[in-house]
This record gives C-alpha cells, structure tokens and sequence, in this order.
C-alpha cells in the first residue's frame, strides 16, 4: 500500500516551513509558499510520488479568498490542457482498433467539414491534429471566454470562429499549438465509436485505470464536484473574480476535464507504464518534434510532451491552464512524477516558478 503523507501550510498565516529528517526544509513546500507569497496565487497544491514509491501531498495559501478556508489536501481542479493527452490516448486506442487510421484524412471520418481560407481536410491527418502541425487556427476567444465564462458552446459553434480563419500554415510545414487540433480529434471519436467524447474518455481511461476522482463534465455541468479551492482570475487592479463556476465546453477535447494532482499521476505514470495502449501506439504517442512555444528543450508528441530535467533526462505530461486554475507535471520513465496545481492563471514569472517547483519535484 502507498503511504501517503499530507503536509498543509498555511503560507498567509506565516506558518513555518514544513521539514522532515535532519531539520531540512522539504523543497516542495517551500516552492509552494514562494508561488503564494512572491507570485500571489491564492493557493497552490502538489502531489509527488518519489523515487521510493511513497506519496506525498502539499498546500499552501487558502482554499477560498472569501472565507480564509484552508486547501483541500489533493482537491479538485480543472486541469485544462491535460484533457488533450486523456483525447489523445482515446484516438490512439481507435488507431490500435483499426477503427481510425494516424495518417488517414480528416475527411475520412468528417467528409466536408474542414474547409476555408487554405483549410482542407482532404490534407490534414489525424497526426497533424494530435501534434500540433496541421496549420488549423486557434478557435478559443479568451476575451469572449472570461467575459461570459457560464455560456455553453456547441463543438460546432466552437469550430466555426477557426473557419473563418486563415490556416497558419500548410499540413505539416510546422509546430503551432491550436485547440482547434483537438476539437477536431473529439469530434472524429464521437464519430467513429458513436457515442459522446466524455463517455468514451470514461469508460476507456477514467474507468480502466480507477482514476476515482477524475470526469469529464457533462453538458451544462459547471461545478467542481467533490473537495476543491476555488479557482480565481486576477484582474487588472489586483482584485481577484471567481472563476470556480464556469461552463468548460469551450474546451471540450481540448481542456474540459476535471481530476486531482494524485490522479493525474496515476493517469500519467499508467500511461508510460503500457497500461493504456499498445506499445506500438504508445511509441508513436511519444515520437516528438521541438515545441519551443512551450518552453526551452520542450518536445511534443501525439498530446504528450516532454520537459528536460535540470538533474538530467526527462519527464513526460502536458499541463494545463483555465480560468481559475494552472496544473503542471508529469512523470519519468522510472516512476517518479509530480503534479503542481495552482488557483489562478499565473504570469510569466509565476509560470516559471511552477515548472522550477515539478523540477524541483522530480531531481531531489
């Protein structure tokens, strides 16, 4: 059985640093009280499972700006982007089925539905859309987004502000990060297994490997469901708006699930571990072009990325950001892995610090 040690601190309430064997302050801890207090995230949680297999949690700040509530120890958050690796494995599953080719058109599954201003189907491939390379503009508004964040948008209705767009450049020419790439690789699962993408992101990896406190939200569901702080977007005065509730089918395939740090390692580590796919897939899950839109050394695969280690090797994951919350992460091939979860969208210096802490996380 896994231990599990929880360490909570309550950085505003200038509690001390947490610390273990010989009196030395844990690492984790206090990257967590330095994204609160320098960064002014309202709060930061971890989860890191060491190289020893044991597993520890972290918190810092509150759980709510409004009631000083202390964090949920591995709480609930919207983890954005690392929805595209759960779609991903689920087309990966499809490809291994023979159900869905990696190379094959999109207009093989959705025959006339990409066209416009040098957008073609006709010569866009499944692998395009799950690297990033296919030249399909981004659809996501942020502005249309944080200004009316309880709206409910169709797939549909999302893909139609990427159409009547220019494409970025031709199938393959390049690496550009899109949500579009995803809303497309959704709608091809709906159409091939015939049934909604949140039914099959379930049933074949939130079922399969007992992530018991991941979902992918129903239409019209804008709650977070068990044990969660809040999630906040800081305004241009300081002040900060919850963003807790909010309607995420604009991010659909792309960024609409739920889940806690300790899941997200469960999920990522069976994933490297073959648990998920085939070897052949999974090798092709992993097959990388340079993603230095991501950061230095960044590399990104078929919804996987991986991320140098300033101890050396890598680690795999994808990370995400909402309004309201930021997750970053992963996990290495020799199972290690960490995940960092803040509750706000944090800057450019906050954003470093929290791939400094996953770092930090996986080298000590």
């Amino acid at each position: 059985m896994t231990a599990v040690a929880a360490v909570g601190i309550t950085v505003g309430a200038l509690a001390p640093t947490a610390a273990f064997a010989g009196g030395r302050p844990d690492s984790v801890q206090s990257n967590l009280n330095t994204l609160v207090k320098d960064d002014g995230v309202p709060a930061a949680l971890a989860t890191v499972k060491g190289r020893d297999g044991r597993t520890h949690n972290y918190t810092a700040g509150v759980g709510n700006l409004a009631t000083k509530a202390k964090v949920p120890v591995d709480g609930q958050v919207r983890i954005g982007s690392n929805t595209k690796t759960f779609t991903a494995v689920v087309v990966l599953q499809l490809v291994a089925e023979g159900k869905v080719g990696l190379d094959s058109p999109v207009e093989t599954y959705l025959p006339g539905l990409l066209r416009g201003d040098g957008i073609d189907g006709r010569h866009i491939t499944v692998r395009q859309l799950l690297q990033h390379t296919s030249g399909l503009p981004e659809y996501v508004d942020k502005g249309v987004i944080l200004g009316d964040p309880k709206r409910y948008f169709e797939p549909r209705e999302l893909l139609d502000a990427a159409l009547v767009q220019k494409a970025h450049f031709a199938p393959g020419a390049r690496w550009e990060y899109s949500n579009t790439n995803y809303l497309v690789a959704g709608l091809i699962i709906q159409k091939v297994t015939g049934r909604p993408l949140g039914e099959e992101v379930n049933r074949r990896i939130v079922d399969r490997i007992g992530l018991r406190h991941t979902y992918f939200p129903t239409p019209g569901d804008m709650t977070i469901h068990e044990a969660h702080p809040q999630g906040y977007n800081q305004n241009p005065d300081g002040s900060f708006s919850d963003y807790t509730e909010l309607d995420p089918s604009w991010g659909w395939a792309a960024g609409a699930a739920v889940s806690t740090n300790s899941d997200l390692i469960r999920f990522y580590t069976a994933l490297l571990g073959g648990r998920l796919l085939p070897a052949a897939q999974l090798a092709q899950m992993r097959t990388t072009v340079p993603a230095d839109e991501m950061g230095p050394g960044v590399r990104y695969g078929l919804g996987l990325a991986s991320r140098p280690l300033s101890c050396g090797g890598l680690y795999w994951g994808h990370g995400g950001a909402i309004p309201g919350f930021n997750t970053a992460g992963g996990a290495t091939d020799d199972g290690r892995a960490a995940n960092i979860a803040v509750t706000m969208l944090p800057g450019d210096t906050a954003t470093q610090h929290v791939d400094a802490a996953v770092d930090s996380a996986l080298c000590h």
